[in-house]
């Protein structure tokens, strides 16, 4: 798994906060032009999760700051949550999971290892389970999704 940083993603540090500010978390951003439309897709989590009421205050928000920064009016945005059994695709994103149950396929060895995100840096997610915290570099890990309420 890759870690991206998000000061590498483009344009994420200058929407985060304002969604911050919101009392959300960016966990995702993905802007492209098709033909002469813009299309934003915002991934956003809280502390007790996300709702049409967030994604909308998201969105109302966010709209406005969109349109100054790519200088257009003609766009479409999805704000949405990432849902129950989201697949992580940046490595990144564990930070924003932490004390979340999550799964990773491990290729050490090649199997799923579920625990709760208890830190996470450039190099590796640290998972609780049972007992025993187990440091797990990205380069190990295959595939990694939230594991969703129990």
């Amino acid at each position: 798994m890759e870690f991206i940083a998000p000061e590498n993603i483009p344009y994420f540090q200058d929407c985060e906060p304002l969604i911050q500010g919101l009392g959300c978390s960016l966990v995702e951003l993905v802007v492209f032009k098709r033909h002469t439309t813009w299309h934003i897709k915002v991934v956003i989590t809280g502390p007790e999760g996300v709702g049409i009421a967030e994604c909308t205050r998201v969105h109302r928000a966010l709209l406005p700051r969109l349109e100054a920064i790519l200088s257009s009016q003609d766009m479409y945005v999805e704000v949405t949550s990432p849902g129950l059994d989201r697949i992580l695709k940046n490595a990144a994103e564990f930070s924003i999971f932490t004390g979340k149950q999550v799964k990773v396929w491990n290729s050490d060895i090649s199997d799923w290892m579920a625990g709760t995100v208890v830190s996470s840096d450039r190099e590796a997610v640290t998972l609780r389970t049972d007992d025993k915290d187990m440091r797990i570099p990205y380069g190990k890990i295959s595939k990694a999704k939230l594991a969703g309420p129990r």
